[in-house]
C-alpha cells in the first residue's frame, strides 16, 4: 500500500507527539529553553538545536517518515529552532525540508545548511540553489563551508548570497581533528558568524584552542557529534547516573553529556541528531534548568576519564 507524505504526517500529529509532551515532568513543562546570543548580531536562539546527519537519510515517503515527523513537530513545540543539515547527508536535507513544509513550520526554523563539495564554484552554487528548493525558502539562515572543502571559493558564494539578502549568516565546519590547525588559521583570517566543530566529554581537543579563539573573535560555536558518535553511551552502559547530577537538573546520561557542552561559555548551540521522538524530548531537556559550574565540569571530566 502506498501512503502519501501528507497522510503520514497527519497520522503523526496526534499519535506520538502529544503523548510525549504530556509525559514531560511538570518542571520541564514550566521552564523555558536556554537561549544564547549569536555573537555577530545579538540575535537570540535556543541553545539546543537538531542535527540530521544519518538520522533523516531515508528513502521516498514511507512509514519511516512518521517518527521523523514527530521529531520535527516536538522539536518545534518544545521551543527548538536551529535545524542543521547538508546536501551531503544523503536525503536528509530534502526529507527534513519536506516534513517541515508539510507541518507548516519551515519558515519558523533557523535553517542551517552547507556547501559540501570539492567540485568548484559552479557545483557549490548549484548545491546552494538546491537547498533553497528543498526547504521552500527564499532565505537560508546560515550557510557553511563543510569540512573546509574549497573554503575560499565557497565562502565567496555564501557571502555573495548574504549581500543579496538570500543568506543571513556565514560559517565553516569541521568534523576532523586533523583539520584543527587549518581551522585555526581560518578563524583568525576570515570574518565569520559561526563555526561548527565536534566537541564532547569524550573528545575535548577543540576546547584547547579553537573554542577560546572563537570566543575571542566573536564567532558563534555550533557543536556537532555531542555524543561522540554514540561512544559516550557505550562508556556508561550499565552505570547509574551519579546523584550529584541533580544539582544541575540532569535526569539522564544524554542530558549529562549535553549539559557539559552547554556549560562551556563559548558554545552557542548544540545539534544532537536523532530520529527518535523520545530521544528528542530527552535532548531538549538539556536546555532546561541549571548547568554545571566550572567545578562540576572538572568533576564530570574526572568521572568520565576514570570509567
Amino acid at each position: 500500500m502506498t501512503i502519501s507524505r501528507r497522510k503520514m504526517l497527519t497520522i503523526s500529529v496526534g499519535a506520538g507527539a502529544g503523548l510525549l509532551l504530556n509525559e514531560l515532568p511538570a518542571f520541564a513543562q514550566q521552564q523555558p529553553q536556554l537561549m544564547r546570543a549569536i555573537p555577530s548580531s545579538g540575535e537570540m536562539i535556543p541553545a539546543v538545536g537538531l542535527g540530521s546527519a544519518r538520522t533523516f537519510n531515508v528513502g521516498p515517503p514511507s512509514p519511516e517518515w512518521v517518527p521523523l515527523g514527530d521529531v520535527v513537530r516536538l522539536f518545534h513545540e518544545m521551543g527548538g529552532r536551529f535545524f542543521d543539515t547538508a546536501p551531503s547527508y544523503g536525503t536528509s536535507e530534502q526529507v527534513a525540508g519536506q516534513i517541515a513544509q508539510e507541518i507548516g513550520i519551515h519558515n519558523d526554523l533557523f535553517f542551517a545548511t552547507k556547501i559540501s563539495t570539492r567540485g568548484g564554484l559552479e557545483v557549490g552554487i548549484a548545491q546552494q540553489e538546491e537547498s533553497f528548493r528543498d526547504w521552500g525558502r527564499e532565505v537560508i539562515d546560515l550557510n557553511q563551508v563543510h569540512n573546509l572543502q574549497d573554503t575560499a571559493i565557497h565562502l565567496r558564494t555564501i557571502r555573495q548570497a548574504k549581500e543579496e539578502g538570500r543568506t543571513r549568516y556565514v560559517g565553516v565546519t569541521t568534523s576532523f581533528g586533523r583539520q584543527y590547525e587549518q581551522m585555526e588559521q581560518v578563524l583568525r583570517s576570515e570574518e565569520l558568524d559561526f563555526f561548527q566543530v565536534n566537541y564532547s566529554l569524550g573528545e575535548r581537543e577543540a576546547a584547547e584552542r579553537l573554542l577560546p579563539l572563537a570566543q575571542d573573535r566573536g564567532i558563534g560555536v555550533i557543536v556537532n557529534e555531542p555524543f561522540n558518535v554514540g561512544r559516550l553511551f557505550g562508556a556508561v552502559s550499565g552505570r547509574e547516573l551519579p546523584d550529584w547530577a541533580a544539582e544541575f537538573d540532569c535526569q539522564s546520561w544524554g542530558q549529562f553529556f549535553l549539559k557539559y557542552i552547554l556549560s562551556h561559555p563559548a558554545v552557542t548551540v548544540i545539534i544532537p541528531a536523532t530520529g527518535d521522538p523520545e530521544h528528542l524530548v530527552d535532548n531538549m531537556g538539556a536546555g532546561i534548568g541549571r548547568l554545571p559550574d566550572e567545578r562540576t565540569r572538572r568533576r564530570m571530566e574526572e568521572m568520565f576519564d576514570n570509567l
